[in-house]
Parts: structure tokens; C-alpha cells; sequence
């Protein structure tokens, strides 16, 4: 599904869904295919994203895109 069908069923709350297609650039993903597993109260939506595994996101429909910033492992650093 798309994510404008998904604003249209929807309107104005959190939604937690599962990746289906998405496109990465430099340091962004942007997914526009999702699967709707349900929607969310405000008040459970933060821990929902917490506890989120793999390609479950928490979203809210109010946003035109559901845009992900991509962070790269930079590996640890210790003093020498």
C-alpha cells in the first residue's frame, strides 16, 4: 500500500506498518510501499517505535513522506 492511501485510511494518527519498498540515498531512506499492521494511540506510539524490530515503523500520517535518517557505524573509538 501506498503511503498516501494509508493518510487517506488513517487521517492525522500514529500508524505502525512494515517496509515493503523504499529507496536510500546519502544519509536517507524514503519509503513509499508499506504493509498496515495498525493503527496507534499517542499515547502508546512511543513505545510501540521502541519496541520495533527489523522493518516495523511507527509513523504518523500527518507527514507527506516517511522519511528515515540512515546512520552509518562509525566503529568505536578509544584512546591510544
Amino acid at each position: 500500500m501506498k503511503w498516501q492511501e494509508v493518510q487517506q485510511i488513517y487521517p492525522n494518527q500514529f500508524v505502525k506498518f512494515e517496509v515493503l519498498h523504499s529507496e536510500e540515498t546519502e544519509n536517507q531512506e524514503v519509503i513509499d510501499e508499506v504493509a498496515v499492521i495498525g493503527p496507534i494511540s499517542d499515547e502508546k506510539a512511543t513505545q510501540e517505535l521502541l519496541d520495533s524490530r527489523d522493518n516495523t515503523l511507527v509513523y504518523h500520517t500527518s507527514k507527506d513522506q516517511v522519511i528515515v535518517k540512515v546512520r552509518k557505524n562509525v566503529g568505536l573509538r578509544r584512546k591510544l
